[in-house]
């Protein structure tokens, strides 16, 4: 099993009244796997997402990759297991703004302990990533210089440099056309066609049809998952 969530809440306190983000929450995600999680907005989607990449520790339960609990472990090493093994997909990109597209790429390289051999393979990595997004012509475009749909293809090849087991995209069609949204989900699908997982966090139901499973989640509780192919 790759990545299992057992129990899992997280509450938080705004102005005074509890949010109870997420609730009990326990599902089990296979290697292989494309699976959508769709629900109202503010249902404890993309906490649950935080939750599941090691950057928001639960109030309680557990969230195990591979076997190993995240949370027993110390930031340093979430950091690392994160960098090794986890690649993350935002709607808003999150790139560096002057950097290039190749510098930001190769961020997600920070992470990791490089020698001068592993350096020069996450060149090579990055530049084999930017040729196959299409982005070879905008290989020293800043951020600024890119559609909208450039600058997710780059936060995707920055997801995918250092081989991770597991991607976390968060609404990462949100801001994309119709054209664009379809590119990024074929990559997604052909990653866990090669045997990674995706958990998709989407409002939109061509997306969620991708998945092989979806997950509905209402005030921060599961929904029985159903597999996809109807209305979504």
């Amino acid at each position: 099993m790759l990545l299992e969530l057992n129990n899992v809440s997280k509450t938080f306190t705004r102005d005074g009244q509890e949010v109870r983000a997420v609730q009990q929450f326990a599902h089990q995600v296979e290697s292989g796997q494309f699976i959508a999680i769709r629900g109202p907005s503010g249902c404890g989607k993309s906490t649950l997402l935080m939750i599941c990449g090691g950057l928001l520790r639960p109030d309680c339960g557990t969230v195990r990759l591979d076997g190993q609990d995240l949370y027993a472990l110390s930031g340093e090493g979430r950091a690392g297991i994160r960098a090794a093994h986890i690649g993350f997909v935002f709607q808003q990109f999150h790139l560096v703004p002057y950097l290039n597209v190749l510098d930001n790429v190769l961020t997600a390289g920070l992470g990791i302990t490089q020698s001068a051999t592993v350096s020069r393979n996450l060149q090579s990595r990055a530049m084999a990533l930017v040729e196959q997004f299409g982005l070879i012509d905008r290989v020293d475009h800043l951020p600024a210089e890119l559609s909208t749909g450039q600058r997710q293809r780059v936060a995707l090849a920055r997801a995918l440099l250092n081989r991770p087991r597991l991607l976390l995209a968060d609404e990462p069609t949100g801001n994309l056309d119709a054209e664009a949204s379809q590119v990024v989900l074929d990559h997604l699908q052909e990653f866990a066609a090669a045997e990674g997982a995706v958990l998709l966090v989407t409002h939109d139901s061509a997306a969620a049809k991708r998945a092989d499973l979806l997950i509905g989640m209402e005030s921060g509780c599961l929904v029985a998952p159903a597999e996809t192919g109807g209305d979504v």
